[in-house]
């Protein structure tokens, strides 16, 4: 992997320039990275991005590029530090596929405050893209009820960022995408048949069938709306037979389309033959096809931009400098100091209750505890063992059961479960 240490704003390495001239820059630093609140109509989010960051940790180095680049930015005794940056700290965590909530401490940065503030942009800037990506993601899983979905937004946002958001996709349940640099980088399932142009291409619509049945089988899906949709399904079925695998619909009403469809098709023997419907698809949207005789959905604007929610609205903050909490008291964005230790609380049925939260010490145990946080890098080096994303999103299915049945809902409202901050520290 390339060096990440140019993804980060200038202001770090004012900092560091600063502390190391100072001579704090070596006292002891807690970094939490948490959000204050879900972003409005959300009742949990879902963690996604943590083996990125640990990546980009390990990847963060100033070679000789770089450290040209930064001859004009700090001094030379700082670009002499740079050019030894090892994260040398510890690293604990939510682990992926994890659900949190307002105040959740998903992630803790401990080390040096000149190591651990140089990470916070990269940080930052994995886990609010992905973990926003994989909220939006687990919401239209919720809405699809089991009907499998489709990452297929590659061409609606930056290229880098499609691959990192088909896995947050896949890691919050979906089950394939369209991206292949996905599929390679990170074992995905990948999928993906024809556009309108390539029907557009031939001329007549049966020739493109025809064309691409022969390249891929009977068991191909073809897109039947470029032209009239029934005469599309006619032609479909035509050139293929009842053992067409799928149509495809990506446009007009797609309730009542999908059910026009389902008994064209069913009438025309095709009765095994699937329908998968795209276009601008959300949870909402997914939602109301509930009763409409649909197998399967292709998201992708919508999910890759978060659905409303493009970032999840996580901050990094200084939590305790040498053993003494610390903590931001602005009016309106107040933090709290001490570094914290999370559990999530259930009933005897394993359906969760509350995140208890407490600094400087854990909270009162309780049956049904379970403790949230778990080692990630110890003195920088990334602990064996993680969960690869199979386990990862295991662990999300298992997560999304725990909670209550009011919290899956689309609606707006509280959080799904509340956050409870017991007896605080001191110095908060």
């Amino acid at each position: 992997m390339e060096s990440t240490a140019l993804l980060t704003d200038q202001y770090e390495l004012t900092m560091l320039d600063a502390a190391l001239r100072s001579g704090a820059a070596d006292r002891h630093c807690v970094f939490e990275v948490f959000a204050r609140r879900l972003p409005d109509g959300r009742r949990y989010g879902v963690v996604a991005g943590v083996d990125r960051v640990l990546e980009a940790v390990e990847a963060f180095r100033f070679g000789s590029g770089e450290l040209d680049f930064l001859t004009e930015l700090v001094s030379p005794s700082t670009r002499d530090w740079l050019r030894d940056y090892r994260f040398s700290g510890n690293i604990d965590g939510y682990a992926e596929g994890e659900l949190y909530f307002p105040g959740s401490p998903i992630l803790t940065v401990a080390g040096t405050f000149a190591e651990t503030i140089m990470l916070e942009t990269v940080v930052l800037s994995i886990l609010n893209h992905d973990s926003a990506v994989a909220s939006a993601a687990a919401r239209m899983t919720v809405a699809a009820g089991g009907r499998p979905l489709i990452e297929m937004g590659s061409r609606r946002t930056h290229e880098l960022a499609a691959v990192a958001a088909a896995r947050a996709a896949y890691l919050a349940g979906f089950g394939s995408t369209s991206n292949l640099a996905a599929g390679r980088r990170y074992g995905i399932p990948t999928t993906g048949t024809a556009a309108h142009s390539f029907t557009l291409l031939h001329d007549r619509e049966a020739d493109a069938f025809g064309a691409q049945v022969a390249a891929l089988g009977p068991e191909t899906t073809l897109l039947v709306d470029t032209y009239d949709i029934t005469e599309g399904i006619r032609a479909a079925v035509e050139t293929v037979g009842p053992g067409l695998g799928a149509i495809r619909i990506d446009s007009g009403e797609l309730g009542v389309l999908a059910r026009q469809a389902r008994a064209q098709l069913d009438a025309l023997g095709a009765t095994k033959t699937k329908i998968v419907v795209t276009s601008d698809l959300d949870e909402y949207a997914i939602a109301a096809l509930a009763a409409a005789p649909v197998d399967a959905y292709g998201v992708g604007t919508k999910l890759v931009v978060g659905s409303g929610a493009p970032t999840a609205g996580m901050v990094y903050k200084l939590v305790e400098v040498d053993g003494r909490p610390v903590a931001k008291r602005s009016e309106h964005k107040a933090s709290r100091g001490g570094r914290k230790i999370a559990v999530r609380r259930h009933r005897s049925t394993g359906t969760a209750t509350e995140e208890s939260v407490r600094s400087q010490g854990r909270p009162t145990p309780q049956p049904g505890d379970r403790e949230l946080q778990e080692p990630l890098m110890r003195a920088g080096t990334r602990v064996e063992g993680l969960p690869m994303l199979a386990e990862s999103r295991a662990r999300m299915r298992e997560r999304m059961v725990s909670i209550p049945w009011d919290g899956l809902k689309l609606s707006e409202g509280d959080p799904a479960i509340p956050t409870i901050f017991e007896e605080a520290g001191r110095g908060e």
